[in-house]
């Protein structure tokens, strides 16, 4: 039953679409994508709208003059330079980012309270405008979205009662994080990216043993930064990796006992 839905799913998608073979620079792999750019891009201003109903944005100039300067540094050295990234901050209190299809990015203000740096920042930013430029959150959709849903998220569909539960089923999808080799190939781009637009990429593991050594002070928040990214030594070892870091056996021992 399973198998018979998602072969309907890819074959109700190729028919709307047109199924393309493409090659993806990031991931340096051919890929199957059924959205062009600019259906991408209309798909994440969809999810983007529907968002910014839901949720107050934060009304800070200076902090969000602050998020957009970095970013677009960030992202003027990243793959995919034929987006227009915007950046946004939600006024609310968890420790979180996620990046939409098409070039947009929510940091929650929460996320601000944990950061230190400039530098630390552009390594967040950069991991998540790795996510879109490896087209991880527009891959997810089409994986798991049926024909319906493709439709109203495209405004193939006039907009109706539909809409709104299309797009808080897309925005779920992706909130809820992407699998653990998505999460740790966007860390490693993420500080590559940081790093070639001139902050340090050891930021990075700054900011991860920090937050890790907060975190395990409190009780497990909902869709909290820790709660939808792999866990901390598995992130810091491929940071490491990526950066030329030397690594040795403390990087593989209990990451409580080796914060406290």
């Amino acid at each position: 039953m399973y198998k018979t839905l998602l072969s309907t799913i890819y074959l109700l998608s190729t028919i709307l679409f047109g199924c393309a073979t493409e090659y993806n620079i990031t991931t340096q792999r051919k890929e199957f994508i059924y959205y062009d750019t600019e259906k991408e891009v209309r798909i994440g201003k969809s999810i983007a709208k529907e968002i910014e109903k839901k949720y107050k944005l934060l009304d800070d100039p200076l902090l969000i003059q602050r998020v957009t300067s970095i970013g677009k540094r960030v992202a003027e050295v990243c793959d995919r330079r034929d987006l227009d990234y915007e950046f946004h901050i939600l006024d609310k209190d968890e420790i979180n980012a996620f990046a939409l299809p098409g070039g947009f990015i929510y940091c929650y203000k929460g996320l601000f309270e944990k950061i230190d740096s400039d530098d630390e920042l552009a390594c967040l930013l950069g991991h998540e405008i790795a996510h879109i430029t490896a087209k991880h959150a527009i891959k997810k959709l089409q994986a798991v979205v049926g024909y319906t849903l493709i439709r109203v998220i495209t405004g193939v569909i006039p907009e109706t009662a539909q809409v709104g539960k299309g797009l808080d089923i897309a925005f779920e999808q992706i909130l809820s994080g992407f699998s653990r080799e998505d999460e740790l190939f966007a860390d490693r781009l993420g500080v590559r990216y940081a790093k070639k637009a001139g902050y340090s990429p050891y930021s990075m593991i700054d900011f991860l043993e920090r937050l890790h050594r907060i975190e395990l002070k409190k009780p497990p928040r909902p869709k909290s930064y820790l709660k939808t990214h792999p866990y901390i030594p598995d992130r810091i070892r491929t940071v490491k990796e990526e950066i030329g870091e030397r690594i040795d056996f403390t990087d593989y021992i209990n990451i409580e006992e080796r914060l406290r």
